[in-house]
């Protein structure tokens, strides 16, 4: 495995059973008034500074927002100009966009993409900027440059996230990114939840969270982003959050997550090795450097809780459904990034755009500098998995590990940073709950609503022609506190106009998460399949296909 990316310079693996560190709390000085920032950091056309006159949510004490002190760039989207009491809305966030297509800069190929519509009727749309001959779609498959993916507000209620993908894509189409689009290509959706934008929600019309719904596919905005990651097919996927400042209490007072950027790539079962490292070591790295250059701090992401047991920190998700994870398991290195603040209204809000300006600039930087590698080690990757069908293992379900680890929290009266020794639930390292034998590949009944979403999220899927026999595996229900039940094997004649998805394909682990039985988040679980509609098929099938399909 290793012979097959020798030319790929990746760090060294961590020694059997070495933990894997997050990165450390930076608990640093804002910069003084006036200070500039790197000059490579700095990628947003400086204006005159401005301020929103949004009312401030009462949220926080001054000691604690004398912690975050204005950039050193200001930025002028529609939403932070002067005298504003919203943000950009969708419409003015069409208007730039559509401005950036008419008027790009140099050789840039800037075209707009429209992806359906939201439950509410509003477009959701991309914007795709690269160099070179016009016309198609930009992909790493079509001109030799890997592709990043940019999407912001899952969640209607974080506005700096479109905000911030609002600056990138002009200076990507028009300002100081501009050059980097000579070695990749990029998309962006600025609102992949307008409806929630224009509602200051945090889900979708019909209550929905989005950025569960990556899986399932339910919703026509995650089906929008399915057909366009399948369009794509992106090398890099960030996915552009907030988080809520909330305070826990603990033994010495209320103690709230100080830092201005919390990060965190994919982290679910099945996800490549190398994947993981590239993610590690050629992107977060970078990041947490950059932010620190520019005096931002940063931390892995986490929600702080208060227990019985004292302060709990319980970092991101780890099953499939995320777009973080999704993206892990489609073999892309997958993030997401949150600044600081989705309930501070307007406060701090030029901070929290810039520290996202910041963190994406350094994705954008390490994938026109390692973009070459990382299509080299997603290639071998994709060959390794297809050709892993009927073999080895899959991991079903997992849970995270529990520790103690000291994280920097800020006091919520006084601003004082503390260290505190918190219960640390991490899906950095996981613990295997329930694997089985990597399956050849999974039969759907001809009428099972699971094909559709299948092909939405890029996987072959295949009707069968001919009627033909198969051997397969099932497992049957188990009622709660019922001894586990017999695996039930026996070879079936699947009929005519019923579907195969075989596993030997680049996106098999995709199909795993889907279809495995016993899960919540699989379609077993939440009830595209039902009962009897699936089953895993544990030999390589004789099968007469439809060749339409």
């Amino acid at each position: 495995m290793l012979g097959g990316c020798s030319s790929t310079p990746l760090p060294p693996w961590p020694a059997p059973g070495t933990k894997v560190a997050p990165p450390k709390t930076q608990a640093v000085a804002p910069p003084p008034a006036g200070a500039q920032a790197p000059a490579d950091q700095a990628v947003a056309t400086p204006v005159v500074p401005i301020t929103t006159s949004t009312d401030t949510a009462p949220i926080e004490s001054t000691a604690v927002a004398a912690h975050f002190s204005e950039p050193p760039v200001q930025y002028d989207t529609p939403g932070l100009r002067p005298g504003r009491r919203a943000f950009s809305t969708n419409a003015e966030v069409s208007q730039w966009l559509g401005d950036l297509v008419r008027a790009p800069q140099g050789g840039v190929n800037a075209r707009l993409m429209d992806l359906g519509l939201s439950q509410g009727g509003a477009a959701i749309q991309a914007l795709a900027l690269s160099t070179g001959a016009r016309g198609g779609t930009p992909s790493g498959q079509s001109n030799g440059r890997p592709t990043v993916l940019l999407v912001g507000q899952q969640h209607g209620d974080e506005p700096a996230s479109g905000e911030a993908l609002m600056v990138i894509a002009r200076e990507l189409a028009q300002g100081l990114l501009e050059p980097m689009l000579q070695r990749i290509n990029v998309v962006i959706v600025v609102r992949a939840n307008p409806d929630g934008a224009a509602n200051d929600a945090h889900a979708t019309a019909n209550g929905t969270d989005l950025d569960r719904d990556h899986l399932d596919l339910r919703t026509p905005e995650a089906q929008a982003l399915a057909r366009l990651i399948s369009t794509v097919r992106p090398n890099v996927v960030a996915d552009v959050h907030e988080y809520p400042v909330v305070a826990a209490h603990g033994t010495e007072g209320d103690w709230l997550p100080g830092q201005d950027v919390l990060a965190q790539y994919a982290t679910t079962p099945n996800i490549p090795d190398f994947i993981t490292k590239a993610a590690q070591e050629w992107y977060l790295r970078p990041m947490l450097e950059a932010l620190d250059a520019s005096q931002l701090t940063h931390e892995w992401f986490y929600r702080l809780e208060s227990t019985d047991n004292g302060l709990s920190a319980v970092t991101g998700d780890a099953r499939p459904q995320t777009l973080r994870n999704l993206g892990g398991l489609q073999n892309a290195v997958s993030l997401e990034i949150a600044s600081r603040g989705s309930n501070l209204g307007a406060a701090h809000i030029q901070r929290r755009v810039h520290s996202l300006v910041v963190a994406l600039s350094s994705v954008l930087r390490s994938t026109a500098e390692r973009g070459k590698d990382l299509l080299q080690v997603q290639t071998f990757v994709a060959r390794d998995i297809a050709s892993r069908a009927c073999q080895g293992s899959v991991a079903v379900q997992a849970s995270p590990t529990t520790s103690q680890r000291e994280l920097a929290l800020m006091n919520a009266q006084t601003g004082a940073i503390t260290p505190h020794k918190v219960n640390w639930t991490s899906t950095v390292q996981l613990q295997a709950e329930v694997s089985r034998p990597r399956p050849c590949g999974y039969w759907l009944a001809g009428d099972s609503a699971a094909a559709e979403p299948l092909r939405m999220l890029g996987l072959q899927v295949m009707r069968i022609a001919e009627a033909g026999s198969i051997l397969t595996e099932t497992f049957p229900a188990n009622p709660a506190g019922a001894p586990a039940p017999q695996v039930l094997r026996q070879t079936v004649d699947a009929p005519a106009g019923s579907y195969y998805v075989g596993l030997n394909q680049s996106l098999a682990n995709v199909a795993a998460a889907a279809l495995e039985p016993g899960t919540g988040f699989g379609y077993p679980g939440t009830g595209r399949l039902a009962p009897g509609a699936s089953a895993r098929v544990i030999n390589n099938p004789s099968l007469v296909f439809d060749d339409t399909e």
